[in-house]
């Protein structure tokens, strides 16, 4: 056997004998559990499956129901819910493009729609009615906690069209923004400012 060849053997049994030992050291195995629980905690508190799936959600717009007279012959239609203010997202953390309505039906409750909206899905969005301005590019992006908002809860899907229940105490002359909101990592997707018709 060639000195060459015995050298590469012996080069290559050390090497085995050094990696079992690294292999049964108590800090190999402590270090590698850390690092497992370290991907399991990136993984759940980033979500980055969420960049590419999608939920469309696609609600008729709401009304309220009539209850017919004792007497009528026809039945009742219910009026037309009054639209009180209008918005166009612009994009922020993430492309969103969409319109964002708010309505008064004629019970008096309102209501605030997502027109088309597309955006990218990502953990922990919601639907927040704001008084911060509407501000393009990254100086938009975390503004909408610095002041009062409302949480209208969790967004219902990332694309579509949705309803969102306005709280009666929702002052609409102070609370003049939307934003979807990630509550995550403090950041928004989109926002639009609420103008009234």
């Amino acid at each position: 056997m060639s000195s060459t060849l015995l050298g590469q053997l012996t080069t290559y049994g050390e090497a085995m004998v050094s990696a079992r030992r690294i292999a049964r050291s108590p800090i190999t195995w402590i270090v590698a559990v850390l690092a497992i629980a370290g991907l399991g905690t990136a993984l759940a508190l980033f979500q980055p499956w969420r960049l590419v799936t999608n939920t469309t959600v696609e609600e008729a717009a709401p009304t309220v129901a009539v209850a017919p007279a004792p007497d009528a012959t026809a039945p009742t239609q219910a009026p037309q819910p009054r639209v009180l203010a209008r918005g166009t997202f612009l994009s922020h953390e993430h492309a969103t493009s969409g319109t964002v309505v708010v309505l008064q039906l004629s019970d008096d409750s309102r209501v605030l729609r997502l027109e088309n909206l597309d955006t990218t899905d990502g953990p922990d969005l919601h639907v927040w009615l704001t008084d911060a301005p509407v501000l393009e590019g990254r100086a938009g992006w975390s503004v909408f906690d610095d002041g009062a908002y409302t949480d209208l809860g969790t967004l219902k899907g990332n694309r579509g069209n949705q309803n969102y229940p306005l709280p009666a105490d929702a002052d609409l002359t102070q609370l003049t923004s939307v934003a979807i909101w990630c509550d995550r990592f403090n950041v928004s997707f989109g926002a639009a400012e609420l103008r009234p018709v």
